[in-house]
């Protein structure tokens, strides 16, 4: 029994595996706290910022196609790709809140969306062994909110209160998603009740 319980274990952990894809995620990860630098230094490097937000962006796209194109998909990827994603997501967000270029109520949205969702993806991990793939709405919301940050770079600190009506579109689709995952997870979650329920009247 204890045997079986190690394998069953080790099969809910996903393995980490250096292929190109995990390789480029990694490297966005390291390149996050230089871009939070770069935007905190002030306008003078704000050309920098941009290009390097650009850079993290862009390889997050090609990390995804050689994934797909070359078969590197991985467990671990699904799981790593998408927790870089939220932490850049939430540092240009908190960095340009600091700066005065965005509401605060923008990073306090992201974060308690992003909160339940990392909450949401280890629970499914660990009580049902899956993990959690992102769906049409929540890559939407993702380059909503690129376009929008992208944006901040370039618009003139004069028009700064655009801001609070540039974000509502990638606030309300990430809300939206926000409502889908939670529903996936109680669909699952009864799914799973009902199997273990007929699994049990067998016996």
């Amino acid at each position: 029994m204890e045997q079986v319980g190690k394998e069953a274990d080790s099969r809910m952990k996903p393995r980490i595996m250096m292929t190109v894809p995990n390789l480029l995620t990694l490297i966005r990860l390291l390149a996050i706290p230089v871009l939070a630098y770069l935007i905190y230094a002030g306008e003078s490097y704000q050309l920098l910022a941009f290009l390097l937000f650009l850079g993290i962006w862009l390889t997050d796209m090609l990390d995804g196609y050689i994934a797909r194109r070359f078969n590197q998909i991985t467990e671990f990827g699904k799981l790593f790709d998408p927790l870089v994603d939220k932490l850049f997501q939430l540092t240009t967000a908190v960095m340009m809140c600091a700066i005065g270029k965005l509401p605060v109520w923008v990073p306090l949205v992201m974060a308690g969306k992003e909160l339940f969702m990392i909450v949401g993806s280890l629970v499914l991990l660990k009580r049902f062994d899956v993990v959690v793939h992102a769906r049409w709405y929540g890559k939407l919301a993702t380059v909503l909110f690129v376009l929008a940050f992208a944006s901040l770079f370039i618009l003139p600190r004069e028009h700064i209160w655009l801001s609070h009506f540039i974000f509502i579109p990638p606030v309300f689709v990430s809300l939206f998603a926000y409502v889908c995952y939670g529903a996936n997870f109680l669909r699952l979650r009864k799914k799973n009740q009902q199997r273990d329920l007929t699994g049990g009247n067998e016996f």
